[in-house]
């Protein structure tokens, strides 16, 4: 009967600071990349609901989200035209449909 022993350290060579650095940029990089379509999208459709119209206030503005439209949430244009900022509510009841939709339809998402 072996019992479970945790392996020791290894002896991984540390890091330089170059390499540290880049680690940092690139985890950086990709914390804001998703913000970033977020704050565009409020700049050109403003703090409004584009389903229900409930507008927004900096207090509560953390309830708009954005919708990606063709559901791809790569596509970013710059002209924003993939995207309606739509309440938290509104955005669930969005995707609950295309959920309904897709079992109505016989889809099988498995």
């Amino acid at each position: 009967m072996s019992a479970f022993r945790p392996r020791g350290p290894r002896n991984v060579p540390p890091k330089s600071a170059e390499e540290i650095d880049e680690l940092v940029r690139k985890m950086r990089g990709e914390q804001q990349r998703p913000e970033n379509y977020r704050e565009k999208s409020l700049k050109m459709h403003g703090w409004i609901c584009a389903k229900c119209g409930r507008e927004f206030e900096l207090a509560n503005l953390h309830l708009l989200t954005v919708h990606h439209k063709d559901g791809n949430h790569n596509y970013n244009p710059p002209d924003g035209s993939n995207w309606e900022n739509l309440c938290v509510y509104c955005h669930d009841d969005e995707h609950s449909r295309t959920i309904l939709a897709d079992y109505l339809e016989g889809k099988d998402k498995k």
